[in-house]
């Protein structure tokens, strides 16, 4: 099997495909139009597949001979953005953009499917194609994993685009690559009074000021300093006029680690010293903790594979590199605690970086994602 030669043959169908995704990027779980877009291309090659609920679905290659079973992963929700590109395919649809893009991983996944389509007498086992929804907010892999995506996986692989990294490099690692992802929320009760007469009332502004700064002791003074922590205060809200003392604040935050007893932890840390604190200054803090996604760790057996895959299908072993690890959430990271897994990057040039409005992905990096996906499968199943 040519992985190579065969990607490069589907190079134009692959970004075809990806124009039309991006044109009409659409919103978590909300992903309708992009859904039937990939059943369609999968019907055409008589490929079977299940839908999800409410988007997403995941297809099926059965390989000639029996054999193990190995999952391919691509997202496929867009970013609340108004794009600012200029490009001749931009979206469509105002105030959406696949500025993450997700387009790109559809699109090179579904390269895969028509790469590996062409060789299934070969494989000796089954690949599943898995085009997930809503990875933006955290929700798609859960939902899909509660609706069997996974079942009956020995392995499963997963790509992200990476802007402003040089076109065909693909990097990975061991172990941890992305941070666990939490949102927090605490309101801050206190009491209202004219600003002349503090002495009236409880000041939430200043208990809600006090909770900032005290949330970042978990950093300093609670937490291993071996083991990195993001503690983040990213909205604050309170008061209603210059002369009145604010009766309610309200703030939003997030906090990313990359150590499971640590991620699980969190939650009570937090709450002790959001109540503890607002205490203090006679108010009451409520406090709402959600955990978004879990640490998204590759294990090193399945990390080796990939590297093995990628080193047959990229020009020159020096594109072959480590990445470092990143704060930032992701939420294949739910597969990974439940089977073998592991994630690359592959680089794809540009001047922006992901999540901005003009951010451009180079098309000839795709190439490279669609035979890693296929390479990786056929050596899995074939090793």
């Amino acid at each position: 099997m040519d992985i190579k030669s065969l990607a490069r043959e589907v190079e134009d169908k692959v970004i075809a495909f990806r124009r039309d995704l991006h044109m009409h990027p659409e919103a978590s779980f909300q992903e309708f139009r992009t859904t039937d877009q990939i059943a369609k291309a999968l019907d055409e090659m008589g490929i079977p597949y299940r839908r999800f609920e409410p988007t997403g679905l995941i297809g099926e290659i059965k390989g000639g001979k029996p054999g193990k079973t190995v999952a391919l992963r691509a997202d496929i929700d867009a970013l609340s953005i108004t794009e600012k590109t200029g490009l001749d395919f931009a979206s469509q649809n105002e105030g959406l953009m696949h500025a993450c893009g997700h387009d790109t991983h559809a699109a090179m996944l579904m390269g895969a499917a028509m790469v590996l389509n062409r060789v299934k007498d070969e494989l000796c086992g089954t690949v599943k194609l898995l085009f997930q929804p809503a990875e933006e907010v955290a929700g798609g892999a859960k939902k899909v994993i509660e609706q069997g995506a996974l079942d009956g996986v020995d392995y499963i692989f997963g790509i992200h685009i990476a802007a402003k990294m040089p076109v065909g490099v693909v990097g990975m690692r061991h172990g941890a690559s992305a941070a666990s992802a939490d949102v927090f929320r605490i309101k801050v009760v206190g009491k209202a009074s004219h600003g002349a007469m503090p002495q009236m009332g409880c000041d939430a502004t200043v208990a809600a000021a006090a909770i900032v700064m005290n949330l970042q002791t978990i950093v300093s003074r609670e937490v291993d300093p071996e083991k990195p922590l993001v503690v983040t205060v990213g909205k604050l809200e309170s008061g209603s006029r210059f002369n009145i003392v604010s009766g309610e604040a309200n703030m939003e935050g997030t906090i990313r680690s990359y150590d499971y007893d640590l991620h699980h932890s969190l939650p009570d840390i937090v709450k002790r010293i959001a109540e503890n604190t607002a205490e203090t200054f006679r108010c009451k803090a409520e406090v709402e903790y959600e955990m978004m996604t879990e640490v998204l760790v590759n294990d090193a057996e399945s990390v080796e594979l990939a590297r093995g895959a990628a080193a047959k299908i990229i020009d020159n072993p020096a594109m072959l590199i480590e990445v470092p690890a990143t704060m930032g959430g992701e939420d294949f990271a739910e597969y990974t605690p439940l089977c073998k897994a592991s994630f690359a990057m592959v680089g794809a040039g540009g001047e922006y970086p992901q999540h901005s409005d003009r951010v451009v992905f180079d098309e000839n990096s795709f190439r490279t994602g669609v035979a890693l996906y296929a390479q990786v499968a056929a050596d899995y199943l074939n090793g």
